[in-house]
């Protein structure tokens, strides 16, 4: 979205007439801002690379590499997840494929995928992106993760929390295999 310059009566008309907005009526008002659903649509130009109901990938117009593709869904959707589950698995499906390709077609080492999930995670725009970055030996691209030391008593503190946030979120859910959660949980020991 083009930046507008609004000065702060605008500014507070805009954001009281967004919280009168219905849940459906504010995805419709996020989806006519959104530069990846115009490009969805076919109303900004891109190199699109793959294309099915679901997805759309199409390189990036600032690659980290040359090759780096942005995969869209067609649907708006701003995190991760809002995404629904078959939805998901589809999108995954897609990028092993998209990755594999560019191992064989551009002769690519490797490839980075990055999906950044919110602002504090890096998220720019507004819509659910999955990054597929083809990588080359000494290619000048840095993904080093930092390693903070983080006490036992810490780690285990964190990881309890997130499991007990996980098995209230997805208690019941069946893995592909019948395990539910909960017997895996049990196995790994986590409570």
């Amino acid at each position: 979205m083009a930046e507008q310059n609004i000065d702060q009566e605008q500014l507070r008309a805009l954001q009281e007439k967004l919280k009168q907005m219905s849940p459906e009526e504010l995805k419709e008002f996020q989806k006519k801002q959104c530069i990846f659903c115009q490009i969805v649509a076919g109303k900004v130009q891109s190199r699109r690379v793959y294309e099915d109901d679901k997805v759309l990938a199409i390189l990036d117009i600032n690659p980290a590499n040359p090759g780096h593709m942005l995969l869209l869904t067609k649907e708006h959707y701003s995190i991760m997840p809002q995404l629904p589950d078959d939805d998901i698995a589809h999108v995954f499906r897609v990028v092993k494929s998209l990755s594999n390709s560019m191992l064989k077609g551009i002769d690519a080492h490797g490839t980075n995928v990055i999906v950044a999930n919110g602002i504090a995670a890096g998220q720019r725009a507004q819509h659910f992106v999955v990054h597929i970055i083809p990588r080359k030996e000494n290619d000048g691209i840095n993904f080093a993760l930092p390693q903070k030391a983080m006490e036992q008593k810490e780690i285990e503190d964190v990881g309890n929390r997130i499991a007990a946030a996980l098995s209230g979120s997805v208690k019941e859910e069946k893995t592909e295999k019948g395990a539910s959660l909960d017997e895996i949980s049990k196995i790994l020991g986590v409570k």
